[in-house]
């Protein structure tokens, strides 16, 4: 029988918290971080710190969708599954974090006659599925299956994500890149118009907003509440970005609750023009709602709404005609038809145009390019919002703010960008990804985060040389998005990582890419004041494209052969090697220079003449 026990020698061996306590602290003690298979000799996966082997099946076979089945071992481990075949001279290799798993689901029954039609599918957050067969006859499935669905969905089985196993020393402390009052200073608060604001030191004012905030000097704790109470969530206008010599600023918020009875608030009113006022060079403020006009008007029958321009005097109200988070989910789900597991060559473009992605990125980027054209050319304030104020708002304020700062074009300053409008600010990553939950078909999940990344590598395509990171590390971030190995993207606000200690107890993950900073830095990368200060992209259907290296990459047929960035990497360190010889050479040639003016002419030695 191939089917056995962990204490014996199974198909899958699971590593339990009684019988083998023993095995696993053999597993521990392997300085190599390699794994023996708990059924003797094969060698299990490479395994992080804190990562155990949860079990172990043979004769598994992965089915390929482009090399076809290859035969191997498969491991669960708490982060990850681990595919290893064992049936070809190069060992075929299939990794994937738990994290990153959406849902899983049998395939097949007691029933099932035809070879491979017995097994699982995988089906994951990063646009891949994979399927593995298993023979009926070792009832390894059912393990398999069982493990999975335990560490893939561990808050659904009362278990801890992995970020809080997880324990592994970097020489940079992630965890110190973003200090709110630090960077708020950087943008020159305090100064005569804006503060620095702690009345939300313990969250009470507005639990999805950080502790600290800055908002105008003229306005008092009275004006900050008022404002809450009329506002969704609580979530009040307050500082994103200020413009470093008009003082034309970015402010956010989430709708007004107007309702269908079209309610007012002075106290409201007076505090938008607080943000008007504290910008002298303009006299007027755009109100830029990120949603289609009729989205709006639909969500005055649920309480809220948008500004009236006879409440709000010298506001201007646009409507930037963004989806909401359900649009964007089923737009992501048709593109990942188009894209995985094969491509339909002779219907690529239709299908990609069928997904209408390309053309909800195109809408974000023209939102935010419009707000930059105000703040920048027009020297005018803007305030943002949407509904609640922290998808598709922190999409916008964080895409033009990296267009009209530099500092958000370096690797840190992107950091700060993301930890300051995404994180501190409340967006729902566990909603939106659903860290740990089994329930994928939650009506919350939505790529958010995903298509402002997407929007990033459009503008790098533009420029190409504005950006100090490359987009090795924009597809780095997007993969630990999902693969709870750090605590950056845990949980939904402020509030919630301090309540549960994500620093003290969690990995950052910028100690994982600041430790390793050469591999996200772009080679064509110009720094300097003068050189585009301010980027301004165009938002045309023209020119936004496909991000095949993070939507096809599963597909070998679909990748490139000689990425750029590594053979420009190449050539710039072949250059530097020969500026050194050339430079070498100078100063040899300048040595020998000096070496004959200063040593004294040698005797003249006169040969007698013989005649």
């Amino acid at each position: 029988e191939s089917w056995e026990k962990a204490s014996h020698s199974k198909s899958f061996s699971s590593s339990s918290t009684s019988t083998d306590n023993n095995i696993v602290s053999a597993l521990e003690a392997k300085k190599d971080n390699q794994v023996k298979n708990l059924s003797g000799g094969d060698t299990g996966p490479p395994l992080l710190n804190g990562e155990r082997v949860q079990g172990i099946a043979h004769e598994v076979t992965y089915l390929c969708p482009y090399s076809g089945p290859a035969r191997g071992i498969l491991s669960v481990t708490n982060y990850k599954l681990h595919f290893r075949s064992i049936d070809r001279e190069t060992p075929y290799v299939v990794e994937v974090p738990l994290g990153v798993v959406s849902r899983i689901e049998k395939v097949g029954g007691a029933s099932s006659r035809g070879e491979n039609s017995y097994g699982i599918e995988v089906f994951c957050k990063d646009m891949r599925n994979l399927r593995f067969a298993h023979k009926q006859e070792n009832h390894s499935r059912r393990d398999v299956f069982e493990k999975l669905q335990q560490y893939s969905f561990p808050l659904s089985h009362k278990l801890p994500l992995f970020a809080f196993e997880y324990s592994e020393t970097f020489s940079e402390n992630g965890w110190n890149v973003y200090e709110p009052i630090a960077e708020l200073k950087r943008m020159g608060v305090n100064n005569d118009m804006w503060k620095i604001s702690k009345i939300n030191d313990t969250y009470s004012l507005c639990d999805s907003y950080p502790a600290v905030w800055a908002v105008p000097a003229a306005a008092t704790d009275e004006d900050l509440q008022a404002s809450a109470s009329f506002r969704s969530r609580g979530r009040l206008p307050v500082l994103s970005w200020i413009h470093p010599e008009s003082q034309a600023t970015i402010t956010r918020c989430a709708q007004p609750l107007v309702g269908v009875g079209g309610k007012r608030s002075r106290e409201d009113e007076r505090y938008v023009q607080l943000i008007m006022d504290a910008n002298a060079q303009s006299h007027k403020l755009f109100i830029m709602d990120a949603r289609p006009m009729a989205n709006a008007i639909a969500n005055k029958a649920k309480g809220g709404g948008y500004e009236s321009e006879d409440a709000y005097q010298n506001a201007e109200l646009v409507f930037l005609d963004i989806h909401n988070i359900h649009v964007m989910r089923e737009s992501l789900r048709k593109l990942k038809e188009i894209c995985f597991p094969t491509i339909d060559e002779a219907r690529w473009l239709s299908g990609i145009e069928s997904t209408i992605w390309l053309k909800h990125i195109k809408c974000v980027l023209a939102g935010a390019v419009r707000i930059v054209d105000k703040v920048e050319n027009h020297k005018t304030s803007v305030l943002v919002h949407c509904s609640d104020g922290w998808d598709r708002t922190a999409q916008l304020t964080a895409l033009a703010m990296l267009m009209l700062d530099p500092y958000y074009r370096t690797v840190k300053g992107f950091e700060v960008l993301i930890e300051k409008e995404w994180l501190s600010f409340g967006h729902k990553f566990q909603q939106r990804i659903g860290h740990g939950d089994e329930h994928h078909s939650d009506a919350d999940r939505s790529p958010v985060f995903l298509q402002f990344i997407d929007c990033v590598w459009q503008i790098m395509r533009q420029f190409p040389n504005a950006f100090e990171f490359n987009e090795h590390f924009l597809i780095t971030i997007l993969d630990h998005l999902y693969s709870c190995r750090f605590g950056t993207f845990l949980f939904s606000s402020e509030r919630e990582r301090v309540q549960e200690q994500v620093k003290q107890r969690t990995v950052s993950l910028w100690s994982y890419t600041n430790s390793q900073l050469p591999l996200y830095l772009n080679p064509l990368y110009r720094s300097g004041t003068n050189y585009q200060l301010v980027l301004m992209p165009v938002a045309s259907m023209r020119y936004i494209k496909p991000w095949k290296s993070l939507y096809c990459r599963w597909n070998p047929s679909m990748r490139q052969q000689d990425p750029v960035y590594q053979r420009t990497r190449e050539l710039l360190v072949l250059k530097e090697q020969l500026e050194k010889q050339l430079e070498e050479g100078r100063r040899e040639q300048a040595s020998r220079a000096n070496r004959a003016i200063t040593s004294p002419a040698p005797p003249r030695i006169h040969s007698p003449v013989h005649i």
